[in-house]
């Protein structure tokens, strides 16, 4: 099997939920003030850092992209899928969006000051992640923060339907944040926190804040 099947897969079943993905996920921070902390607290470490573009790697249509703009961040937003960069547009049409793959990150060495992955490493699998970490790594100055949020846990299950029942083909992750932050030490950063959200829930989430390593 092609080694990047995952990204084809990945890809097309978000083109097909672009639209009911959206409309779920409108308005979703509101009622979530743990994850607008974090993204709080990653914007106060980006000013504090000199400022710059930030890349929400991952970002889907858009919502959280537009949060750190709100905050006062210099934010663009890359996806793997064109027709949830539309809907992005869409929505949010102040604000930059670009096509392209977190495995072969269309960005130049040392061209952002920081970088986001919010729920978006959840589909990349396990001997995929280091080199995703690597192009974080390449992308960011030194002291660059970057921010990572995923499901915790362990395990993977293939996720056939979803976001008003259409068909996915997509394998999610769920990761222990110690299995996450050895893989961040080993390409380079160094990892100033970590949260764990929801644990008495079924699926919890975790946050990892790390700067690359000057």
């Amino acid at each position: 099997m092609d080694r990047d099947a995952w990204l084809a897969d990945t890809r097309s079943s978000y083109d097909t939920v672009a639209v009911s993905y959206a409309d779920q996920l409108r308005g979703a921070l509101a009622g979530k003030p743990q994850l607008r902390a974090a993204l709080a607290v990653f914007a106060e470490s980006v000013r504090a850092a000199g400022g710059g573009p930030v890349a929400d790697v991952g970002c889907g249509p858009g919502h959280v992209t537009a949060h750190l703009h709100g905050l006062g961040l210099d934010a663009f937003g890359i996806d793997l899928s064109p027709r949830m960069l539309d809907v992005a547009r869409r929505d949010h049409p102040h604000l930059r969006f670009a096509v392209g793959s977190m495995t072969r990150l269309p960005l130049a060495d040392a061209s952002v000051s920081a970088v986001l992955a919010f729920w978006s490493l959840i589909h990349v699998p396990d001997d995929a992640v280091p080199a995703v970490l690597d192009h974080f790594h390449r992308v960011l100055p030194p002291a660059g923060p970057l921010l990572l949020g995923f499901h915790a846990g362990a395990g993977v299950h293939l996720k056939t339907q979803g976001y008003g029942g259409h068909p996915m083909k997509v394998a999610v992750h769920r990761r222990e944040p110690t299995e996450v932050a050895h893989w961040l030490r080993a390409a380079g950063f160094t990892v100033e926190a970590q949260w764990l959200l929801d644990p008495d829930q079924p699926t919890p989430g975790a946050i990892l804040f790390a700067r690359r390593t000057p």
